[in-house]
């Protein structure tokens, strides 16, 4: 009897547990000049497994685990609206959707300057800027690669890719096929640097128990030192636990000089913000190590750096103050540039922000 009231005890801590876990979060689609109800109309948690579909009365519901997310809404013939969500303001939303102005958007291309023959020209420079070129990215393939518009700008010496659907990327290595609503892809030749932003939804791919072993463990490789490990580790107070630590860089010297960050939850620095978040303050450039994995040969390889290399290291550049929610999002993202490890691992290496190892 005992052990039966122990165990129905540890069934109820558990469901307890679980339901304090996730939050959810609610409202209504609408023209937002007719203010009609959109049905059908999609909603996701930007870089999830996690969406639905607005019903007749263009209502949604949708259950998310704990932190923060852009909440993505998008239907045909619409501009697609994205919204920051988390558990103290994600319910009674009423987001309005503006018609897509098709006029302007063939304006633009027909005065722009569209490679006739992009794909063939800078297909792969495209996959390898953007699927990655890691051990991953050889088992990525793009289903639908005909949706791509090339732009190349002489003037600029720049390179921009759109697409005019959602790109669908098969990622064989980590078992997910990726939804990607591609805002536009850039590439500057003379900086040597690319960007790229949009809305990424993860589908699980079915697979063998063989299989889905494999992608168990990819993934866990893949998490292990990403962006989103390093982000829930600070903001658990875990860094070093973790295998991170952090150096500050002296940008006034030529040669590159850091100095150890002995504590990188100075109070100073690190505040905790309203609603459990976590403000990181530490504007200028900071390199975060990850010591419990050496860097992959192949990176090692197209850097032509030492095979001696023991980490693997990243370079952030923290042009202003930013916000970690307890998933691992943080915000504004666009505030921080990453050169070194994470800048190498793409989409080929990206996971959503509801993964768990």
């Amino acid at each position: 009897m005992k052990a039966l009231l122990f165990l129905v005890s540890c069934f109820f801590a558990t469901a307890l547990f679980a339901q304090t876990d996730f939050f959810t979060t609610n409202g209504k689609v609408v023209d937002a000049t007719s203010k009609q109800a959109l049905s059908g109309a999609s909603v996701f948690g930007q870089n999830t497994t996690l969406g639905t579909v607005t019903n007749a009365e263009g209502a949604f519901s949708l259950k998310l685990p704990k932190g923060g997310y852009d909440l993505v809404v998008s239907y045909t013939g619409y501009e697609t609206q994205n919204v920051h969500i988390n558990s103290s303001n994600a319910n009674g939303l009423t987001i309005e959707l503006k018609a897509a102005d098709k006029t302007l958007s063939e304006v633009v291309i027909s005065g722009s300057t569209e490679v006739a023959d992009g794909l063939a020209k800078y297909g792969k420079f495209f996959m390898d800027n953007f699927i990655g070129t890691t051990l991953n990215a050889e088992l990525c393939t793009i289903k639908n690669p005909e949706v791509l518009q090339f732009f190349f700008s002489k003037k600029r010496n720049r390179l921009k890719v759109k697409a005019k659907e959602d790109l669908v990327v098969v990622n064989n290595a980590l078992g997910y096929t990726i939804k990607y609503q591609l805002d536009s892809f850039s590439y500057d030749y003379g900086t040597d640097v690319s960007t790229y932003s949009g809305y990424p939804f993860f589908q699980e791919l079915e697979g063998t128990p063989e299989q889905k072993e494999l992608w168990k463990n990819a993934r866990i490789n893949a998490y292990n030192g990403s962006r989103l490990h390093f982000m829930r580790s600070w903001y658990d107070s875990t860094l070093e636990d973790e295998g991170f630590a952090l150096e500050w860089v002296d940008t006034t010297k030529k040669i590159l000089t850091t100095l150890p960050i002995k504590n990188p939850y100075d109070t100073l620095h690190y505040i905790e913000a309203e609603n459990n978040n976590i403000e990181i303050d530490w504007p200028g450039k900071l390199r975060v190590l990850y010591k419990h994995e050496r860097p992959a040969r192949k990176f090692l390889t197209q850097y032509k750096l030492p095979a001696s290399m023991a980490y693997q290291i990243t370079i952030m550049e923290i042009n202003d103050a930013f916000v970690i929610e307890e998933n691992g999002y943080f915000y504004e993202q666009a505030d921080i540039v990453n050169t070194g490890y994470w800048s190498w691992e793409k989409v080929a290496d990206l996971l959503p922000y509801d993964y768990n190892p």
